[in-house]
This record gives C-alpha cells, sequence and structure tokens, in this order.
C-alpha cells in the first residue's frame, strides 16, 4: 500500500491492529498525545517504519492561533524531554529547504536554537547562565544546492562534536488536510528526509550517525493524488485512477503555509531549548534567541 504520509499515526489508522504494535493516547494540558510502540516485526512490515516510539502531539492549528506559552509548549516540552539523554551535548539539524516555504521548518527552527556550545563555564558564570546543557545548531541545506546529502554533513559534524545525540527538525507530509498544521510528531528512530513525497533521501539514524536521532516535524504538505482520493472517497473508480494518478507528483500546501511553517518553527524551537535548557524560563529564552 502507497501511504504517502511520514505520520505513523495515520499509517496505524489505516491498518487493523496487529501485533508489534502498541498505542496509546493520553491527555497532556490542553494536547492529545498518541503513542505507537513498533515493538515487533510484524509491526514494521504492517507499518513500514522501524522499531521504536511514534509521538504524536495534537495542537490547535498554527494558522489561526499564534499563542506560544501555553499549554501546547508544555507538553511538547515535556514529549522532548522524554526522548532526550539526561546528559551530554544535542546536535540540533534543521532539514529541509529555506528557499521554500512548506519545506523551510528546519531551517527555520535551528535559526532559532538558544546554541551554547560556545560559551565556556567561566563567561556563563559571568553572564549569569551557569549550568548550562552544551548545543549547537545546523542547517545543512539540500543536495541540489551543496552537492552533498544532509546526512553526510551531519555525519562529519557528529565525528567532530561526539554529540550525546542530533535532534533532527523536518517538514512533513500528511494523508490527511486536516492534519496541516495541527499535529506534531517526534520519534526516536531518525528519520528519511523527503519520504513522504517521495522523494526520499539518505536516513538520518543512529545507524548511519553512529549516535542516536531524534526527529521533530510537522506536516505541511499532502501529496496531491492522496488529496484526490479525500475528496472522492477512499477509492477512486479504475476509470478514474490512470488520470488521477498522473498528479501523483504533484505536493500541495496550505495557502497558511507560511504561518504554520513559522509558528510550528517557534514552538518547536520553543520547546527544544526548554527541554533543553530547564534552569531558564520560556520568557528568558525567548528573550535570548
Amino acid at each position: 500500500m502507497d501511504f504517502r504520509t511520514d505520520l505513523t499515526l495515520e499509517r496505524s489508522e489505516m491498518l487493523p491492529q496487529c501485533s508489534g504494535v502498541e498505542n496509546h493516547i493520553r491527555g497532556n494540558g490542553d494536547c492529545t498525545v498518541t503513542e505507537i510502540k513498533i515493538t515487533g516485526k510484524e509491526g514494521e512490515d504492517a507499518l513500514g517504519k522501524p522499531q521504536g516510539r511514534y509521538i504524536t502531539v495534537d495542537v490547535p492549528p498554527f494558522s489561526s492561533d499564534g499563542e506560544l506559552l501555553d499549554g501546547r509548549l508544555d507538553a511538547l516540552t515535556d514529549e522532548i524531554q522524554g526522548l532526550l539523554p539526561k546528559d551530554g551535548a544535542v546536535l540540533i539539524a534543521g532539514l529541509g529547504n529555506r528557499a521554500i516555504t512548506a519545506d523551510a521548518l528546519g531551517p527555520e527552527c535551528a535559526d532559532q536554537i538558544f546554541v551554547t556550545r560556545h560559551i565556556g563555564e567561566e563567561l556563563a558564570k559571568a553572564i549569569g547562565l551557569s549550568g548550562l546543557r552544551s548545543v549547537a545548531s545546523v542547517s545543512p541545506g539540500v543536495l541540489g544546492k551543496t552537492g552533498m546529502e544532509a546526512s553526510e554533513i551531519i555525519k562529519g559534524i557528529c565525528d567532530e562534536l561526539s554529540p550525546s545525540c542530533v535532534v533532527a527538525v523536518d517538514a512533513l507530509a500528511a494523508r490527511s488536510i486536516e492534519r496541516l498544521g495541527t499535529t506534531v510528531q517526534l520519534s526516536d528512530t531518525g528519520i528519511s528526509p523527503g519520504s513522504g513525497v517521495g522523494n526520499a533521501r539518505r536516513e538520518i539514524s543512529e545507524k548511519t550517525l553512529g549516535v542516536p536521532v531524534i526527529s521533530i516535524g510537522v506536516p505541511t504538505v499532502i501529496n496531491a493524488f492522496t488529496l484526490a482520493q479525500n475528496v472522492v472517497g477512499s477509492v477512486i473508480p479504475d476509470a478514474d485512477i490512470s488520470s488521477a494518478k498522473r498528479f501523483g507528483e504533484f505536493v500541495v500546501a496550505s495557502r497558511e503555509a507560511d504561518l504554520i511553517t513559522k509558528r510550528g518553527a517557534r514552538l518547536i524551537s520553543l520547546a527544544l531549548n526548554c527541554a533543553l535548557q530547564p534552569t531558564l524560563t520560556p520568557s528568558e529564552l525567548l528573550t535570548l534567541t
């Protein structure tokens, strides 16, 4: 089955229950959190995802609500803290093409990370910021502009910095229009950039980098063929499917894509900053970034 979605929750909703998949729903403040654990080979085969944790946080639409300091920030910060190693340096990698609005989530998030690796202990004490966790940030760009896979660039940085983990932030593709700009997905299994729109690049994971990889993303686009299926129903008649498939390589973004990207990047970056620097308040972190 061609899912054309990066959201594990959507994949799970399209299939009957099977062994090797655990599904838990919980509340976290104003947000609903769904955690799917793939624990066996049958689950991997059914959902097309590697074993690990996949957390979906449902939030109010970014396009209609720009508030940050509310329950969604607390919920996302809690979920990120649950995935991060307890200590050690962290590298944030903002994936995607900043020149394309719907693909700029990662770079815009990376721009707003409170980087601290360059701040020595004595300087931190002098400016009243002692106890900071070491954080670095990078936007590796895309293959067409750099001639290098994002995974190659990040691997080189990891070899130099030896972080305790990498957090990869990227725009995602959804199957349902209602998911655009209303969902944040987190995972501890890494990411294959572009897989949801049929343009998968080299995997960014512990297997390729040698360190754990956490992925965070917001769906900003939907495949045009998938959109057509949503409009006419779950099944397109055989007489129409060949013409509909001609649009399969097109990707559709919402007219609010700029708001979804900007506000999504702001929320994720602030939640990451809060999770990485728990001694600082959100308001303090906003002034520092």
